[in-house]
């Protein structure tokens, strides 16, 4: 092979290269997968995120939710909105119709799932199409936002600032602020081309996502797990006038997983265009369901902020049981300084009047010794100039028996 043919081959091979790995920037870049890729599934049950009617190797079943029959029980309660007397054959008619118009996932987003939806009653807790890419990855980074078609959360200002900002990635899912936060009511819908397959990734994923979400905001300041093993979170998906709805909830750690897995249960599934006793059915689920999850969302951020004020109350105690024995030290320490600047005062007014006393009394005792030695130099001079007397004779006792006449 010639030098011309050895450097064509390798310029061939460099091309080829670049085309199919994309072209060498210096950086790894990590390789991100989503509902749409068949691989998306097996990555989630790898990482402990279980879809509907999973099965372990060795043939356990997951367990399903601990308070299963409560939410069967609350989500069939008959509704007066979808009772014979309000819903009649005629609205169940027009639903068909547009079922059947709704030729894109669009339109059946717009004109379908309007209907199943009914009244909404606060407009700000509901929103759809936002990629989630405020929360933490799920699992390993490697997954795409998740970006349910519709979802129902609550109002940001529902939740105190300092647990929402601490509890952002994982309940905060868009970087605009005013969307609803917390969310754990999720509708996957696809239009009659659409894939049931992807829909059924994509509930998956959405659940588990607003599982964490509910699990993080449950816990909040909690020691114990009665939030383990309990739903609080459902999926609907929508396609070709079927719906089904499902759970998901956390499951606790396990001897070979240090995080928490993610299990899929479905509640049931009805074909809403088939009839209107199964359109009630549904519908009933779905909307029993939304109001529900509201309740189970609201009472966890109550409980949050009630912590986090409880919190704030003792901190706010304890600075100011702090204050106060500042201040007492500062005046204590006030009181001893000036106490001792008195004592030092005092001492160094009795120190001098001490020195002046002795020096009073120093010089009057150097006095007395002087007028002492003046006393006695005078009588030292009397003597000396004074005439000497004569010596008294000492009487003799013998002479004067020998007188008698004296």
């Amino acid at each position: 092979m010639s030098l011309t043919q050895s450097n064509s081959y390798t310029t061939k091979r460099s091309l080829k290269s670049t085309l199919r790995n994309g072209p060498c920037t210096g950086t790894t870049q990590t390789k991100t997968t989503g509902p749409y890729n068949r691989n998306f599934q097996q990555h989630l049950i790898d990482n402990g995120v279980y879809p509907h009617a999973y099965r372990h190797p060795d043939g356990r079943v997951p367990a399903k939710p601990d308070n299963w029959e409560e939410i069967n029980q609350i989500l069939s309660k008959p509704r007066p909105s979808l009772s014979s007397f309000n819903f009649l054959e005629e609205a169940h008619e027009r639903f068909i119709q547009a079922d059947a118009n709704a030729a894109k996932e669009k339109q059946v987003t717009t004109l379908v799932i309007p209907i199943i939806e009914g009244d909404i009653e606060d407009a700000r807790c509901v929103s759809g199409g936002i990629p989630f890419t405020n929360l933490d990855p799920l699992i390993d980074g490697t997954l795409v936002p998740g970006n349910p078609d519709l979802y129902y959360g609550a109002r940001p200002e529902q939740l105190d600032r300092r647990v929402r900002d601490e509890l952002s990635g994982h309940i905060i899912p868009s970087t605009q602020d005013n969307l609803p936060m917390a969310p754990n009511f999720f509708l996957a819908a696809k239009g009659p081309d659409g894939s049931l397959a992807v829909a059924g990734r994509q509930a998956s994923y959405d659940g588990a996502l607003g599982a964490r979400g509910m699990c993080s905001l449950q816990s909040y300041g909690r020691e114990d797990a009665s939030y383990f093993n309990k739903a609080y979170t459902l999926t609907s998906l929508y396609h070709g006038g079927s719906l089904k709805m499902f759970t998901t909830y956390p499951s606790q750690q396990t001897s070979s997983r240090s995080q928490p897995g993610y299990l899929m249960h479905q509640l049931n599934a009805w074909c809403i265009t088939g009839n209107i006793e199964t359109f009630r059915q549904g519908v009933t689920y779905y909307r029993n369901g939304k109001d529900w999850t509201k309740k189970q969302r609201d009472e966890a951020i109550r409980r949050a902020n009630e912590k986090v004020n409880k919190d704030c109350a003792k901190t706010l105690a304890t600075d100011t049981c702090f204050a106060q024995a500042s201040s007492f030290a500062s005046e204590a320490t006030s009181d001893k300084t000036y106490t001792i600047e008195a004592f030092t005062k005092e001492s160094r007014t009795s120190r001098i009047e001490e020195s002046n006393t002795n020096a009073e009394t120093t010089e009057t005792l150097s006095d007395e010794p002087l007028v002492d030695q003046r006393a006695s130099a005078q009588r030292s001079r009397g003597l000396l100039e004074s005439p000497s007397r004569p010596k008294r004779k000492r009487r003799n006792t013998d002479d004067s028996y020998d007188n008698p006449s004296q």
